[in-house]
């Protein structure tokens, strides 16, 4: 799924934050390539299923949300890696850009920031936005955040319409 941004990953054992972590799918794959990883997942069943189905991957999970996150921030760490998959979309426009500062703030200097968007259609019934990838690529870089990937990508599902945006951040040293 990730195969175009596995160039972009840090070398083991970095400080990994996956935000919106839904079932851990990413976490416990980052884990196994021995890094260190927080997953961080609002939802309670998603966590719960996420903690049991990877039990004994050394995943850390987490009850929290963006756009603050005020359970990570009040920890004060930085992480090497930042993935946000399928989850942007769901962020109103003040949202993101709260959220955006506060993802800039856990990156650690020379950390990357991975997201992939959703691009297309809004689903009747759902809470979702169009996301321009020229908002992120402006949000990120107004704090420090450089462009090193950008690309788009079809739906895995095969969805009319539906695109995926590919995006790679890296925080300047």
């Amino acid at each position: 799924m990730h195969g175009r941004l596995l160039h972009l990953l840090p070398p083991a054992p970095a400080r990994v934050l996956d935000l919106g972590a839904g079932t851990g799918r990413d976490a416990a794959a980052l884990a196994r390539l021995g890094h260190v990883v927080t997953a961080v997942e609002p939802t309670a069943a998603l966590r719960a299923h996420g903690e049991r189905l990877h039990a004994g991957s050394g995943v850390r999970w987490v009850d929290d949300a963006l756009p603050e996150l005020p359970e990570l921030g009040a920890a004060g760490e930085r992480y090497d890696l930042i993935m946000i998959t399928a989850v942007w979309m769901h962020l109103a426009p003040r949202e993101r850009a709260v959220a955006m500062r506060t993802v800039a703030g856990l990156l650690a200097p020379g950390g990357g920031l991975l997201m992939t968007v959703r691009q297309g259609p809004v689903p009747a019934g759902r809470r979702m936005f169009t996301v321009p990838t020229a908002e992120i690529v402006a949000q990120a870089g107004a704090l420090g955040l450089h462009p090193v990937h950008q690309d788009e990508r079809a739906d895995l599902h095969g969805r009319d319409g539906v695109r995926w945006a590919e995006l790679g951040f890296v925080r300047r040293p």
